[in-house]
């Protein structure tokens, strides 16, 4: 059971390593683009491919779809990133139980954000968790974890390419403990639990009264989504890529201030953040070198 891309190598894994994969569930297709053309998940696609058997479905909580599941009689539920909570009706169909891959070092940041949330929050590493599903967030027993450092140049979508590699990996290397005997499974510890708020487009506005590393973090943890964003004359200017640099004069936070040539400088509460790539409201993606060539944003310029 899983639908976007990050539950794409864990479907190849299982496959490759000749598991039966009597099934392969995942959410419809939803429209997608400027045209909405109806688009498959990333797990759908793959599973055709591989020649499995689908079934996607809006919820897993009507009669009809457990019933559907039941005549299967699965030993096993592999679950990632699917996108739905299973009910106990359906944990309790499987005879080994479900088993889930989590992008953190659980009980750290449960829900349904944990890359991004990891990075905004400046972590030096995070990693994967397998774990046996109940029907609580991202509360089940620990089955195996693997840590994986964060890079000062990740944002959220490299970091989540690596986590989804070694997702797949831990996956099997579970599985085959499991049937050893050797992986035992270990509660939570909930008094450490964080939390991984799904994120909303509002939540990339850039707030430039934080430290600049601070900032940094943010609009890396930000992309590619919601994507971190602020305003200049009332127009959205969409971050990509920044880094720290010098306050090279008092100003208040969000100031455009003194820098290098072709270099736009911002003040932060402490130190100030120099803006590498960034996209107006109309415009495509650019260097900050071609962007002020043909978009001048002098000193004194305030971002909101």
């Amino acid at each position: 059971m899983g639908t976007p891309v990050f539950a794409v190598p864990s479907l190849e894994a299982l496959n490759n390593s000749g598991y039966n994969v009597a099934l392969v569930v995942t959410q419809p297709d939803r429209p997608k683009g400027r045209g909405k053309k109806l688009t498959p998940p990333p797990v759908k696609t793959t599973a055709m491919a591989l020649g499995l058997d689908v079934l996607q479905s809006e919820t897993v909580k009507t009669d009809t779809f457990v019933e559907q599941i039941k005549k299967l009689a699965p030993d096993m539920f592999v679950v990632v990133a699917f996108g739905h909570i299973l009910p106990q009706n359906l944990l309790d169909i499987p005879g080994r139980g479900a088993v889930n891959i989590h992008a953190s070092l659980l009980p750290k940041y449960r829900g349904p954000a944990p890359i991004q949330w990891a990075v905004i929050n400046g972590e030096k590493e995070t990693g994967v968790t397998t774990m046996l599903l109940d029907t609580g967030m991202d509360t089940g027993d620990i089955l195996m974890s693997q840590t994986e450092p964060i890079l000062p140049d990740d944002t959220s979508a490299s970091l989540h390419d690596r986590l989804a590699v070694l997702g797949g990996e831990l996956l099997l290397k579970t599985l085959e403990g499991m049937e050893a005997g050797s992986v035992v499974p270990a509660p939570q510890d909930s008094t450490l639990a964080t939390l991984a708020p799904m994120l909303k487009k509002k939540d990339g506005k850039i707030d430039w009264n934080m430290p600049a590393e601070k900032i940094d973090s943010f609009i890396r943890g930000m992309t590619p989504w919601p994507g971190a964003f602020t305003f200049h004359e009332d127009k959205r200017l969409k971050i990509f890529k920044a880094e720290p640099a010098e306050i090279t004069a008092a100003a208040a936070p969000g100031t455009v201030i003194k820098g290098f040539q072709d270099e736009l400088r911002v003040a932060a509460d402490k130190g100030a953040v120099s803006i590498l790539e960034l996209q107006s409201a109309s415009g495509k993606r650019l260097k900050i070198k071609d962007f002020l060539q043909g978009k001048s944003i002098p000193e004194g310029t305030v971002f909101s």
